[in-house]
């Protein structure tokens, strides 16, 4: 049996995805060319603490940091380093936050400066199916419904869906059941109920498919070497519509303010 969550117990969560969000504008004031991403991490553990909160991933079996930080063909769960953020890089910035004692969990990938077209339009895609994927997450539907809706609107741009990881329940754990596939079959899986908080996390590549994982043991990267992007939002399945607790406005306000 999955764990629901009481309509209060969300708005636990919605607090904890919310400081996420926060991270991550915070965070997004800094991208740019000559920036280390162990800065990043750095910035990003000090703001968590400054409200309240503890990073979800630094210790977490083991992973040093704060944030995943994964460049170009990394995938996820990189980990942050002296590497100095180049013009034309992207970058997937992973966080998740402890507040109250509930986790929050979201991820944003950047471009560097001046990015390239393909570039530009992988990550309108990966974007595009996350979305795509959350107007699924409504009770009665399957999680095959958010798997299928995901995928087909990566491939439609004709990019591939990374199979061997996936989203993930979360709350009082950071990952909790049920997985949650970026492809499947329509009306397949478990079915989805109010109350039921998930990840939904879609990891495209530019190229294909296949990973492999680095000597850290923890960095996944696209096996042909081409571009990855990842976004994720926590969301709670309702009656009529998704309940998304993340949001990217406050990114979005940074890094298109002016435009």
């Amino acid at each position: 049996m999955l764990y629901c969550k009481t309509d209060e117990e969300v708005e636990y969560l919605r607090e904890s995805a919310l400081l996420v969000s926060r991270v991550l504008a915070e965070i997004a004031k800094l991208v740019k060319p000559g920036v280390s991403t162990i800065y990043l991490d750095r910035i990003a553990e000090e703001f968590i603490c400054d409200n309240g909160a503890i990073p979800s991933f630094k210790g977490y079996n083991g992973f040093p940091a704060t944030l995943c930080t994964s460049v170009n063909a990394e995938v996820v769960h990189g980990i942050p380093s002296d590497y100095q953020l180049r013009e034309g890089d992207i970058i997937s910035i992973d966080c998740g936050v402890i507040l109250n004692g509930w986790h929050g969990d979201s991820a944003y990938t950047f471009g560097v400066g001046e990015v390239s077209e393909d570039s530009k339009r992988l990550l309108e895609y990966t974007k595009a199916s996350l979305e795509e994927g959350v107007k699924m997450a409504v009770a009665g539907n399957r999680i095959g419904d958010i798997s299928n809706a995901v995928q087909l609107k990566a491939e439609s741009g004709g990019f591939s869906v990374v199979r061997g990881l996936v989203g993930h329940g979360i709350g009082k754990k950071l990952h909790e059941r049920p997985d949650v596939p970026n492809f499947g079959k329509k009306g397949s899986g478990q079915k989805l109920k109010k109350g039921i908080v998930i990840c939904i996390e879609p990891m495209i590549n530019a190229g294909k498919k296949e990973t492999i994982l680095m000597r850290d043991e923890w960095t996944v990267k696209a096996a042909d070497g081409k571009p990855s992007a990842h976004y994720e939002y926590t969301v709670a399945v309702d009656k009529d519509k998704a309940n998304v607790l993340t949001t990217f406005e406050y990114i979005e306000e940074v890094l298109y303010k002016g435009n």
